[in-house]
């Protein structure tokens, strides 16, 4: 710690210091949100001078950046344009009839595609499909939704554009003189990983991944595990009034537990079976979706509006015409959501949001994992992963396709989009990967070519292109390369490398490589994995010389190991899209990723090794 020490001597690195170690009880603790993280890391190292201002925004400018949001608009007109129709129907087909068969799908297959469209809107598009088809194949949603990430993660790392964690990694290769990365920078190791993660997930045995939900002929499980949060109202002419909760209808015809009953000001909690219902009573239910569905169509009690407090209930007349069958005549349906990560809608209620006035739908019921949300309806705080059950008009729902904080995880029939511009979405986005690989026209430039076409072609619409870009991403990526530069700057970086150094001189290349290896996905499984990018290759690439290696493979090395998500559901963004959905429990996830994660701590730095020796 000798040089690390000496170096903090200088008030830069001292301040450095102090805001990467803030920077990270955030990103640990998610009290902030990343990108507002990041933006707070920015605003404090150019306000203490560490920093000038164009060094700490040169990262909302660079290439990699432009890059990316270029790339979100391309995925958006190949999703728009039905480009991954046969991909969605071959998963839907016949042929594929056992979870392991799926899997072979998914890390054959959809892999692959992640590799040059980011891996996010790939698992958003295909999670309704999977939903469905293991609906109809009686087969548990968490025997595939994991491994339809981690397959997603696999492929991310075959070609620089398959996630935003490669473009952010080019951008600092670009700041520290190494120059940027090329579209196929990764392919020798990504092929490899790839191959390795996907032999891995078709031989682990059956026991690793839970079967919980649709399994052993059984279309969903106890309430307790898998069932939503509503609200209802006892209204004054039901044959409730004057019963006790054991001996009544609801309790006798629905399968519900009842959490709490909100009578006036007063409120009470379980145990509530001899408590005799009144008129305007308001319950909090926890209920399946099936009998939810049911319960809409009995006149005995009424759903709660859950954007109106309680003590000022709507009419039921009011609320019938929208609250009684999954479509009426109106093109009414009843849909899934879920609040994907980066969704602006999380850490605010219902009732903040005015969720039906600004969306045009209501808001049924919450789900939120294995746990039971005990707020009121519209009182519970959303999180990212919860899953709302909605019923909108059919239009309203497909708006909320194109939106970003809501996920709609429900297929609806005859909304595929039109395929007559399929042909030139897809041959646009060939020529998009051709351009800089044949010609010396840079990346950059191919990617925002590619978005003009495909606005011109009409395969997009020009409001899609400012709707597809996530901002969140945007403004996390932008804001932390500014820490690289801060930490080459201050003589930070250079004084944890020399630490380092001595305590991997005596180890050899390999051993070295593979702790550090480890270090990073350890890191990057409760941290963003962009933060680790930004964090750890200023400090590795300082290495390179004492362990005999090119810079370029240390970066490398910390980029994969960023990459390799496959410990927590936070590790990952498609990790935390996939867990509710899948009804997964924490621990779930590092017992299927547990293998992974060793295979490739053990692979990566042999085959950087073997890049460097071969070539």
């Amino acid at each position: 710690m000798a040089e690390l020490i000496a170096a903090l001597q200088h008030p830069q690195a001292l301040i450095t210091l102090a805001v990467l170690l803030l920077a990270v009880v955030l990103f640990v603790t998610g009290w902030l949100a990343p990108e507002l993280t990041g933006l707070l890391s920015v605003a404090l190292l150019v306000s203490s001078g560490v920093l000038t201002p164009e060094q700490g925004l040169a990262g909302f400018g660079s290439p990699a950046l432009i890059t990316l949001m270029g790339l979100f608009a391309v995925s958006a007109a190949l999703f728009r344009s039905g480009a991954l129709d046969r991909l969605r129907e071959l998963i839907a087909s016949e042929r594929i009839r056992s979870s392991r068969r799926m899997v072979a799908l998914l890390t054959l297959v959809v892999a692959p595609i992640s590799a040059v469209v980011p891996n996010t809107p790939i698992v958003a598009s295909l999670l309704p499909v999977l939903e469905s088809w293991c609906r109809r194949r009686r087969i548990a949603p968490s025997r595939v939704l994991l491994p339809l990430s981690f397959a997603t993660v696999l492929g991310g790392t075959l070609t620089l554009l398959g996630s935003s964690v490669n473009l952010l990694a080019s951008d600092i290769s670009r700041q520290l003189g190494l120059g940027p990365l090329e579209l196929f920078s990764m392919t020798a190791i990504g092929l490899p990983v790839w191959l390795a993660g996907s032999v891995f997930m078709l031989l682990a045995p059956s026991g690793l991944l839970p079967s919980r939900g649709e399994d052993n002929n059984q279309l969903t499980t106890s309430p307790s595990q898998s069932g939503y949060t509503t609200e209802v109202t006892i209204p004054s002419n039901s044959s409730l009034v004057g019963q006790t909760l054991r001996h009544s209808r609801l309790q006798r015809r629905f399968d519900v537990d009842v959490l709490e009953l909100q009578r006036g000001a007063e409120r009470l909690l379980p145990p509530l079976a001899d408590r005799r219902l009144e008129a305007g009573d308001r319950l909090l239910l926890r209920v399946t979706r099936d009998d939810l569905l049911r319960l809409q169509q009995d006149h005995t009690i009424q759903l709660a509006d859950a954007q109106r407090p309680p003590g000022n209930p709507m009419a039921f007349s009011d609320l019938e015409a929208t609250l009684f069958s999954t479509e009426v005549d109106g093109g009414q349906r009843t849909v899934e959501v879920l609040l994907p990560a980066g969704s602006t809608l999380a850490g605010a209620s219902l009732r903040e949001l005015r969720f039906r006035q600004r969306h045009n739908a209501t808001v049924l019921a919450l789900r939120r994992g294995q746990q039971t949300v005990q707020e009121r309806l519209g009182q519970a705080v959303l999180r990212e992963g919860d899953v709302l059950l909605l019923q909108a008009p059919l239009d309203a729902i497909r708006g909320l396709q194109a939106s970003n904080d809501l996920l709609v995880l429900d297929q609806l029939e005859n909304d595929l989009p039109t395929v007559r511009r399929k042909p030139l979405a897809i041959g646009i986005a060939v020529l998009m990967l051709l351009i800089p690989t044949l010609t010396p026209i840079p990346l950059v430039a191919a990617v925002l070519l590619a978005v003009v076409a495909m606005v011109i072609t009409g395969c997009l619409r020009p409001g899609e292109v400012q709707r597809s870009i996530r901002l969140d991403v945007i403004l996390l990526l932008g804001s932390l390369s500014s820490f690289s530069v801060a930490m080459q700057t201050s003589g930070l970086a250079d004084g944890l490398a020399a630490d380092l150094e001595r305590l991997l001189q005596p180890w050899p290349a390999y051993a070295a490589l593979a702790a550090m290896f480890l270090v990073t996905t350890l890191i990057t499984n409760v941290m963003s994995n962009a933060a680790s990018v930004a964090l750890l290759v200023p400090v590795a690439t300082q290495l390179a010389q004492p362990l005999g290696l090119p810079p370029q493979s240390l970066l490398m090395l910390v980029l994969f190991g960023a990459s390799q998500s496959f410990l927590t559901p936070m590790g990952y963004q498609t990790n935390l899209m996939v867990f509710g959905p899948g009804r997964y429990h924490f621990l779930d996830v590092p017992r299927y990723g547990a293998g992974l994660t060793v295979i490739m701590t053990l692979l990566v730095p042999a085959l950087i090794l073997r890049q460097v020796q071969g070539g």
